[in-house]
């Protein structure tokens, strides 16, 4: 997987260099190619570098982070954006979510919680490369989209390395390995995305209970649901539910 190119949009240059030098980009396959402290400049950045990644604060100089994604989405869909703010208000949330934000952070910003944003967000990426692709030509291509489609239609039932291993008659690690080399992340980030991806759809358009729903996405354990449901939305799935459907 080619490296991602990254755009820092804060005012604060502090938060900029936090970003730079306390994140691992490399890490997750990524590189910080320019940097932007208001929204005109954030535009232009934008218009000049193609940044697959924008990391913007909401509240920037000129014009607002949200206007920024609005303008820049016209002529850049396919930019993946993250709202890092010190705004704690669902309404902002709620705003950004419906510009199809990749994710809302808050600052001070968890780099822990944020390498999972963009391994969440490499994983989303991938979603739309299937999607708009033409029929895949190389044998590691084929395989990963097989076998993420698989993961997909059975989720509500043992998924592993060694099931999928059975299923496709592959080596285990060498499956491990095309998820790192065709995606960017790990098997079992790749499980934990698309179960909880599931997961939110079910709590927001259907009645089935929390437990129900936790089975529906592979989870046996209602209360381990919650548990890994809170560690990666930062609420339990029925806040979840409450905040978005009141």
């Amino acid at each position: 997987m080619k490296k991602l190119n990254v755009l820092l949009v804060d005012d604060e240059i502090m938060i900029r260099e936090g970003f730079k030098r306390l994140f691992d980009w490399e890490a997750h396959d990524c590189q910080v190619v320019g940097e932007a402290a208001d929204g005109m400049e954030a535009l232009a950045q934008i218009d000049t570098l193609c940044p697959d990644i924008v990391i913007m604060d909401i509240n920037i100089p000129i014009m607002n982070g949200l206007k920024v994604i609005q303008l820049s989405r016209i002529k850049h869909p396919q930019i993946a954006f993250v709202i890092v703010s010190g705004y704690d208000d669902f309404s902002y949330c709620q705003q950004a979510l419906r510009m199809q934000i990749t994710d809302y952070i808050l600052k001070p910003v968890n780099y822990e919680e944020f390498g999972t944003c963009i391994d969440n967000l490499k994983i989303s990426l991938f979603k739309q490369r299937v999607t708009t692709a033409e029929e895949p030509k190389e044998q590691e291509e084929r395989a990963i989209i097989g076998i993420t489609r698989y993961v997909q239609e059975h989720l509500a039932e043992e998924v592993s390395l060694s099931v999928l291993a059975e299923e496709f008659h592959l080596n285990p690690q060498y499956i491990s390995q095309l998820f790192k080399n065709e995606i960017g992340v790990g098997f079992l980030a790749y499980l934990t995305n698309i179960r909880m991806e599931k997961a939110k759809k079910l709590l927001l358009s259907t009645s089935l209970s929390v437990a129900e729903v936790a089975e529906q996405s592979g989870y046996g354990d209602y209360r381990v649901f919650t548990k890994s449901f809170k560690k990666t939305e930062g609420i339990t799935p029925s806040q979840y539910r409450r905040d978005f459907l009141n």
